[in-house]
């Protein structure tokens, strides 16, 4: 199993999610991310904010995350905050390899900088904010087992290639057709 690590303003619903999307599809694994039925289990509402605060949403984000790598093998892609948790680093480290798809402040700031749905961003200066955040997670991100690095000028199917080649280097993950 990959279990994708990144910024949660990373640009989730752009180069991300269509990466891990990209690279399910060529690694010929199911893709699970953000759906509704986790979304709903994790306590979100439509809009994306917690209904029931953020102790309760990361309870059931951890539930939702130990289902999914005990079942098989997959791409599971979450938001930031849940690599945060060493509780789920180390179901992760049990079943999974950790991708941290690395973006650096300037990167993540032209893919959040026009979006409202970013309720961490919703503060007075949002980029001094996102940099605040880069700061205190991107030394647990670096935790993970692989980093691949993103930049403005790679595609979807750029970044989904590069993860393929990271995976490609632990025999312990992709079935080779040697």
């Amino acid at each position: 199993m990959a279990f994708a690590v990144s910024s949660r303003h990373s640009g989730k619903k752009d180069c991300k999610l269509a990466a891990h999307r990209h690279f399910a599809k060529t690694g010929d694994r199911p893709f699970h991310g953000p759906a509704k039925e986790d979304s709903c289990a994790c306590g979100h509402d439509g809009s994306g904010q917690n209904r029931d605060g953020e102790a309760f949403f990361r309870a059931r984000e951890s539930e939702v995350l130990s289902r999914l790598v005990t079942g098989p093998p997959c791409v599971l892609s979450t938001g930031g905050g849940a690599f945060m948790s060493e509780a789920n680093r180390l179901v992760i480290g049990q079943s999974a390899v950790a991708v941290w798809l690395r973006a650096d402040l300037d990167l993540l700031w032209n893919r959040v900088r026009h979006k409202t749905t970013r309720p961490l961003l919703r503060t007075d200066n949002p980029r001094e904010t996102l940099r605040g955040l880069c700061a205190a997670r991107n030394p647990v991100y670096a935790l993970a087992d692989l980093s691949v690095d993103s930049a403005f000028d790679l595609t979807v199917e750029d970044m989904a290639v590069r993860v393929v080649q990271a995976l490609a280097t632990r025999a312990d993950v992709l079935e080779r057709n040697d």
